[in-house]
């Protein structure tokens, strides 16, 4: 099956919704073209995901932990310090999940709307979509009360 063709038939991800595919069945469909998810990323991925870890570390007070990379986004920089600006914990980390989904766009070749790279923006999305599909107060409520458990005084 060729690149163009999975990507064309993939159902649409939307942020903060759950995905209808499981990573499985992506993998599935990325084996059937003779690629991995990781294969698809490249070089490109690798330098924005750098990028991004970098914004994210200074903002957390961790700027010697900055890496070298190619490439320096006051774009994404920005939207990682307007990020940091939330009080909400939560809230923060959507924003965070967003940038990393939009950062993700930057994947596809214009000239090739549905060639690897839009599979590789795919394999990104998805990847958030899981993530963001497992979030839940009564989850989150859950870990905390087993986290808290002995630390609870009983009478």
């Amino acid at each position: 099956m060729t690149i163009d063709y999975i990507v064309a038939s993939l159902p649409t991800l939307v942020f903060d919704l759950a995905p209808a595919i499981t990573w499985e069945k992506f993998v599935g469909l990325c084996a059937e073209a003779g690629k991995t998810p990781d294969e698809l990323t490249g070089k490109k991925w690798t330098d924005l995901v750098t990028q991004l870890k970098n914004a994210i570390a200074i903002q957390r007070g961790g700027a010697k932990w900055v890496r070298e990379c190619e490439g320096c986004s006051v774009y994404w920089r920005t939207r990682i310090t307007h990020a940091f600006q939330e009080k909400d914990v939560a809230k923060r980390e959507e924003l965070i999940d967003k940038i990393w989904w939009d950062a993700a766009e930057e994947l596809t070749d214009l000239t090739s709307p549905l060639g690897p790279g839009a599979l590789a923006t795919y394999a990104v999305r998805l990847k958030i979509a899981l993530k963001r599909a497992k979030i839940s107060v009564d989850a989150g409520n859950t870990v905390f009360d087993k986290l808290t458990a002995e630390t609870k005084i009983s009478f």
